[in-house]
């Protein structure tokens, strides 16, 4: 779904906009926290995603780590 480097993007993006919004005082307002909890819930959901579904890569190195038990 998203890179490691766009999810840090991400996260960077709504921390700053957090912080930004909060000085500018303007966190209340609708539209900025609907921009910010979608931001959010994009990388909460990426994260779900990546641990719910494995590459095969790590699948092999799951079964790799299962059998030399």
């Amino acid at each position: 779904m998203l890179t490691d480097k766009q999810s840090l993007l991400l996260c960077g993006l709504t921390a700053s906009g957090i912080f930004i919004a909060g000085i500018l005082d303007i966190l209340n307002n609708f539209i900025v926290l609907t921009i910010l909890t979608l931001i959010f819930f994009a990388v909460i959901g990426n994260l779900l995603y990546i641990k719910m579904n494995p590459k095969e890569d790590d699948k092999k190195e799951l079964e790799n780590q299962n059998d030399s038990i």
